[in-house]
């Protein structure tokens, strides 16, 4: 028996008309859109990880935003434990929020340095209608435990100046978890942060996973770190997602050359191993005048003329089902 899907994305797109002014009359982008997110779907089981990797600008953190609510889709649709996102919201906001949260990257600018750890803490607890102050003082001494902001107690009163980008990120964490949801977004958790305070990130949202049951995206650009905490990944590139599949798999066995690229791009920490790094020639094409076709085509080494008429579609490799790849020049393991 398989596990229980807890989010499902169908066929999820993200458009944003490009502004209209004077330049505009003269320019090839008059009446298009970004597609920040092209036609995404995926799932997530219960206590599993699923890492959305690719560069900046590639609509991943947009993907995001979208699950938790926090923009609206052009079209498609999100499930929650069966239950559309859009009409859940609509219905019962204040519940939605009990389901879905998001941990933002930036752990200095997502809290309010005139609030002190107590208060930040607390203020979702109040906004669900929590108003039994021991009551709400026990969840946030839990909360703040289970994050690694021990002892509790003496960290109730201070002020995020107080607290180094690690204790305020566990804070963001703490924040997002207290009204125990079912779902959660985390955008580049760890990228503002030192390289010693970053595994162990890593480490309190994989323990959340398998306490809560939670069922975590993971957003990074960092393939480094997605072996540490998915079960899966997911590749973006210009608003859609290349190839997705078992992360070990995917790791150990790219088939799409966007993805062997990025891999071939970690660094290897024995000095005496090497591996063969594949270039990626020229820039990212233009997201409002997309070319015709794969969208990786222009900088794909292995691109041929079918390539750039018509788009792909994730297909399953032989090898694997679950592993899925957007290329029509595939070479299997």
């Amino acid at each position: 028996m398989g596990k229980h899907i807890m989010i499902s994305v169908v066929a999820l797109k993200k458009y944003f008309p490009v502004v209209s002014g004077i330049r505009s009359l003269f320019s090839r982008s008059r009446g298009k859109s970004v597609k920040a997110v092209d036609s995404v779907s995926f799932e997530i089981p219960s206590g599993s990880v699923l890492g959305l990797v690719g560069e900046s600008g590639c609509g991943k953190t947009t993907a995001g935003r979208i699950l938790v609510g926090l923009d609206q889709a052009t079209s498609g649709e999100v499930f929650i434990n069966g239950e559309s996102g859009q009409e859940l919201r609509k219905k019962d906001l204040k519940g939605f929020y009990r389901k879905a949260q998001m941990i933002f990257q930036d752990p200095y600018g997502s809290i309010n340095p005139q609030h002190n750890v107590s208060r930040i803490l607390s203020k979702p607890l109040w906004y669900q209608g929590v108003r039994d102050r021991a009551a709400v003082r026990r969840k946030t001494l839990e909360t703040l435990d289970l994050v690694g902001l021990s002892p509790p107690e003496d960290f109730l009163e201070k002020y995020p100046h107080l607290l180094s980008g690690g204790q305020r990120q566990r804070l963001c964490i703490g924040r997002a978890i207290i009204l125990d949801p079912q779902f959660l977004v985390a955008d580049e958790p760890i990228s503002m942060l030192d390289v010693s305070i970053k595994a162990g990130i890593i480490a309190l949202l994989k323990t959340l996973v398998r306490r809560k049951g939670l069922s975590l995206l993971y957003i990074t650009h960092d393939l480094a770190t997605v072996g540490h905490i998915c079960d899966r990944i997911a590749i973006m590139y210009l608003g859609k997602i290349v190839e997705i599949g078992p992360a070990g798999t995917v790791l150990d066995h790219p088939l799409h050359p966007y993805t062997g690229a990025l891999i071939s791009a970690i660094p290897i920490p024995d000095p005496d191993t090497h591996r063969e790094e594949l270039r990626i020639a020229g820039a990212i094409p233009d997201p409002i005048n997309l070319p015709p076709g794969c969208r990786f085509a222009p900088r794909c080494p292995k691109a041929e003329n079918a390539c750039r008429q018509k788009e792909p579609g994730l297909i399953p490799s032989a090898a694997d089902p679950e592993h899925q790849v957007a290329c029509f020049r595939t070479v299997e393991p």
